[in-house]
């Protein structure tokens, strides 16, 4: 089509575009049929079969003819698209190519697909919590109902204020998490930036992460006998024997989650894990009442490797929360969580008298690594120190008679 022939066109679909005549313009049978304003040059909006009208501006740009795509009409007033192709005018006569700007934006990487390059190619391979990533990045991060949606985001829309808005939304209820999504997310934009692929300032950058309070809860006295009656009680006996071995190995809830049946020697009362929260492997001395739970399960054991085995992805028991806040709500216990069990166990063994140096192995703390000798001969103290700790809560919760009560029956 010549240049007269264009100018031709234009002047016979030419429209001073109003509201009023927007709305009169008539729908193509087929195709797109486009209609130019009159106040600015190459500003056109084009009707579609099914209605929809979308506000474009026809520019050359070095040389080349270019259609840029402004927003749909009613979404993008009139005054709006003039003022924003006026704006991309004086940007086209500045040297930029808005067209380009747009392809290029079409390309950008959504977070999403950035936290499934971080997932896989830094959680998954260096990272020990990288299950709980996927679980924070699916229920806070790929939703708008616990937190925000940013993984259908492209990277570019992702500010400030909005991993701000992000962090506010989740500290309404959760203040640790809501500084542990932030973490991640801080986590993913530094390794985009460190890939190359993001050359921006990360947006977690001055966002002031709550502060956080040691906690110091464990299971008091008065609270073993209910605790007990009411695990003990429980249907599930994967979930039971879960938090029973919980409590009185005094080890991280990720470990005895994914506890395997090659880590374990009953005979040896010994549950080896080769790898820990602080990098180095483990040796979990196992208490009778341990062992008697386990050669339990081993009889009832299925093919999993798993010793608490579940149905899902993981393939072993996932953090049993509804049925934790039923035993807790059952026994009238207020404020107990899982990883409260892991304090509950060193508490007890400070409280029957075991020194730090012991409890620190027995919870495995990062402290002065000593020699393979000495680790072997540590062995018993900690053994001896958790078994008193042990019979200590059992008494306490009245599964085991006391010395006092043995001799006042014996006397009898």
């Amino acid at each position: 089509m010549s240049d007269s022939e264009k100018k031709q066109r234009a002047g016979k679909d030419a429209v001073n575009f109003t509201k009023a005549a927007i709305e009169a313009l008539p729908m193509p049978e087929k195709g797109w049929k486009y209609y130019y304003d009159t106040k600015v040059s190459g500003l056109a909006i084009g009707i579609g079969p099914s209605g929809v009208k979308t506000f474009v501006l026809y520019r050359k740009v070095n040389r080349k003819p270019e259609r840029i795509k402004i927003g749909r009409y009613p979404d993008l007033t009139v005054d709006k698209a003039r003022t924003q192709a006026l704006t991309l005018i004086a940007d086209i006569a500045g040297g930029m190519n808005p067209a380009e700007l747009k392809r290029a934006r079409r390309a950008e990487m959504t977070f999403g697909e950035l936290f499934g390059q971080y997932y896989e190619n830094h959680s998954v391979p260096h990272k020990k919590t990288a299950a709980e990533d996927k679980q924070k990045f699916e229920k806070y991060l790929s939703s708008n109902g616990d937190g925000i949606n940013l993984a259908s985001r492209q990277l570019s829309d992702i500010t400030k204020a909005t991993v701000a808005q992000l962090f506010t939304k989740i500290s309404k209820d959760h203040k640790v998490m809501a500084n542990r999504v932030l973490a991640l997310v801080s986590s993913v934009f530094g390794k985009a930036i460190e890939w190359g692929i993001w050359n921006q300032i990360n947006p977690c950058h001055g966002i002031r992460k709550h502060s956080e309070v040691s906690r110091d809860r464990f299971l008091q006295p008065d609270e073993l006998p209910k605790f007990f009656e009411q695990v003990l009680a429980y249907p599930n006996a994967t979930v039971r024997d879960y938090i029973l071995v919980s409590l009185l190995t005094g080890a991280r809830r990720g470990n005895v989650l994914a506890m395997r049946w090659d880590q374990v020697n009953l005979d040896r009362a010994e549950w080896r894990i080769p790898d820990t929260k602080n990098g180095t492997p483990q040796s979990v001395p196992l208490v009778p009442d341990v062992v008697t739970i386990l050669r339990a399960r081993d009889k009832e054991r299925n093919d999993s490797p798993f010793v608490f085995p579940g149905s899902g992805e993981a393939g072993h028991l996932v953090s049993p929360k509804k049925a934790w806040k039923i035993i807790l709500d059952k026994a009238g216990i207020a404020d107990l969580r899982l990883h409260d069990l892991r304090r509950t166990m060193g508490s007890w063994q400070a409280g029957t008298g075991a020194n730090l140096s012991v409890i620190g192995r027995s919870l495995n703390h990062k402290s002065t690594q000593t020699t393979a000798i000495y680790a072997r001969l540590w062995m018993e103290p900690v053994r001896n120190s958790m078994e008193t700790a042990t019979t200590a809560m059992m008494q306490a919760a009245g599964l085991v008679a006391t010395d006092e009560s043995e001799s006042e029956a014996a006397e009898e």
